[in-house]
Formats: structure tokens, C-alpha cells, sequence
């Protein structure tokens, strides 16, 4: 049985073994499977673009008749040198074509297959696991250290470092699909060029405005107490793709904006005036929703409800798959809290 893990993962990835041609990426990480099966094209071919080089099938077709990937896989290139297949593996097995391939010689071949999340019991994954001439690699969710090794690498490689209140920030706004990840922090990179550092500013302006049209509805609608609303905005933003971290910072930054103009009222300054000087980039149109969060909430509430907030977020980070659940009752919990008043 040969299903890599940990630090095995990295080290077969930078060195292939030749002895094992059939590679499986499967996972709930979308973006890390297209990511390594990126990466083992690129090393498996000269040119992944040349389509006798690159050969790119559909699980779901190959289905009706595996043994068309034994015959791709075993085909001889007109003009010689490696090939590699490619196969989006769908709702559909192609399994025995793999116990196939599993028993013939491949030369100069690499089979790369892309799924989802498989169960144990999966044909596809069952067959690729026994095969002693295939490898299957798990691609779940990035952990807090995967993270920080990704924004380290990303970091580096601009010639940038980054303000710890920044970090920290950013932590929260990434995971959930590697892919997204490292474009956020490109674009981030990109903006901080030449800066020497990235600051929390910075982190705010691209990657936190980047699903604001999305959360925002989700946050006001929690501390205005619109259970409804949090419930089918949240909805909505999960079918977009938006990491439940993303939520989370951006609730923990309404709260601590709450706050502020909680205690500027409480000192004699009008609702009104508390949020125009508080949200400095609010919208008009969300500026009824942020008054009436001012109403719900006391000072000491909004205390309460940052330490509820950061206990969640941390939470939403070291539990990936349970994420979404987590979030969204941390919202609707403020959603109920809001309906009390005071």
C-alpha cells in the first residue's frame, strides 16, 4: 500500500520515482491537486503544451472503455522522447484500467490523475494504493504551517517581509485552496513591490477587499441580527469559494470598529458622526446597517463578542473541513445576540 504523507509528499514531488509512473492527487483541496499535478507535468515532459507530449483524458469517458488509457499509455511517440497523460478523474470509474497499466511496463510515461475527494473504499483509490507501480497523495486544506511556509516562499521570492500585525492578519484571510492562496499573495506581493515590507494596510487593500462584496452582506446582516440574511449570504459565499477565514477576519474587524464607535458615542458623540469617523471606507449603503449594529450592541458586548470572534477564527484555521460550520454559527450567534439589544 503505498499512500504518501507529510514530508514523504514533498520529497517524492521534487524527485519522482521513476518505478512508480501512476500518480493519484486526490483531495478536498482542489487547488493543491491541479498545483502537484502541475508540477509532475512539468517534470515528467519538455513541453507540456506539445499535445504529442501531453495527453489530457476524461475520467468520466474513460469509463465506457478503460482500456483506451492502457493504448494512450502505451504508444509510442512519433518523434520519441517522455509523454504524460493527464486524467480528470469524474463520478465515474476507470479502475481497471489502472490494475491494468499497474501490470505493464511503461517507458518514458507518466500517468497523472486528478480527483476529489475519494473514501477509502473508492475503486480508483483502492486500485492506485495496491499498485506497487502507483502512488496516491492526499491534497487536504493547508494547515497554519503550511501557510506560513507558503507566504515565507512567496515573500522571498519578492524580496519582501512582512509586518507581524500583517501576518497575522493575513494568516486569517488564506487557506482553504492552495491555489487561491498563492494568487492572493501574488497579487499582495505585486502591490508591496519595492516597499521593502508588507503591512497591514496593504494586506487590507488587496486581499481582504477582494470578497468584500461577498462578506459584506454576511457581517452586517449578523450584527444588525438579520439571522436570514447571514444564513443565505453565507450560503452564497461558500458556492463562490470564499474561505470561511476570509469571513471571520472580517467580522473581527466589524467588532473592533463596533467598538471604537461604541465608546465615542459613550463619550457624548453622536451615532452618526461616531460611524463617519469610525468606518472611514464605508459605503453609504451599508452605513444604516453599521448604525443600527452601534444600537444593538454595548461596549461590553462588543468585548464579549471580539473574544468569541478570535476563539472561532482560531478555530476555523486548525479545523479546515469544519470550517464553514464553525464560522457560521459564530455569525449567527452574533445574529441572535443582536436581537437583544444593549
Amino acid at each position: 500500500m503505498v499512500a504518501l504523507r507529510g514530508k514523504d509528499i514533498d520529497a517524492f514531488l521534487a524527485r519522482p520515482d521513476a518505478g512508480r509512473p501512476i500518480i493519484l492527487l486526490y483531495g478536498a483541496d482542489a487547488g493543491l491537486v491541479r498545483e502537484r499535478a502541475d508540477a509532475l507535468v512539468k517534470s515528467a515532459v519538455d513541453d507540456p503544451n506539445d499535445p504529442f507530449s501531453m495527453v489530457r483524458m476524461d475520467g468520466d469517458e474513460l469509463a465506457a472503455e478503460p482500456s483506451r488509457l492502457v493504448e494512450e499509455a502505451m504508444t509510442i511517440p512519433m518523434f520519441g522522447g517522455r509523454r504524460a497523460i493527464r486524467v480528470r478523474a469524474g463520478s465515474k470509474s476507470f479502475a481497471s484500467g489502472i490494475d491494468t497499466l499497474a501490470a505493464s511496463a511503461l517507458k518514458d510515461c507518466r500517468i497523472i490523475i486528478e480527483a476529489g475527494e475519494l473514501r477509502p473504499e473508492s475503486p480508483l483509490r483502492k486500485a492506485c494504493e495496491r499498485a506497487k507501480t502507483a502512488v496516491a497523495i492526499a491534497c487536504y486544506p493547508d494547515g497554519e504551517r503550511d501557510l506560513a511556509r507558503l507566504m515565507d516562499e512567496e515573500l522571498r521570492a519578492s524580496n519582501l517581509r512582512i509586518a507581524p500585525d500583517a501576518r497575522a492578519s493575513l494568516m486569517a484571510l488564506l487557506g482553504g485552496d492552495r491555489q487561491a492562496s498563492r494568487n492572493e499573495l501574488r497579487k499582495l506581493t505585486l502591490y508591496a513591490h519595492g516597499t521593502g515590507e508588507v503591512t497591514l494596510d496593504d494586506v487590507m487593500a488587496v486581499v481582504a477587499d477582494a470578497s468584500e462584496l461577498k462578506i459584506d452582506p454576511i457581517v452586517d446582516g449578523a450584527f444588525a441580527g438579520n439571522a436570514a440574511a447571514v444564513e443565505t449570504e453565507f450560503t452564497k459565499a461558500m458556492v463562490a469559494g470564499t474561505y470561511p477565514g476570509m469571513i471571520m477576519m472580517a467580522a473581527q474587524r466589524q467588532a473592533a470598529l463596533l467598538h471604537k464607535a461604541s465608546l465615542a458615542v459613550a463619550d457624548g458623540v453622536p451615532a452618526s458622526a461616531a460611524v463617519e469617523s469610525g468606518f472611514l471606507r464605508l459605503h453609504f449603503s451599508r452605513k444604516g446597517a453599521v448604525e443600527a449594529a452601534l444600537r444593538n450592541f454595548s461596549t461590553a458586548r462588543l468585548t464579549a463578542v471580539i473574544e468569541q470572534l478570535a476563539v472561532a477564527a482560531l478555530d476555523v484555521r486548525k479545523q479546515n473541513v469544519l470550517g464553514p460550520v464553525i464560522a457560521q454559527r459564530a455569525l449567527m450567534a452574533i445574529a441572535v445576540n443582536a436581537r437583544r439589544r444593549g
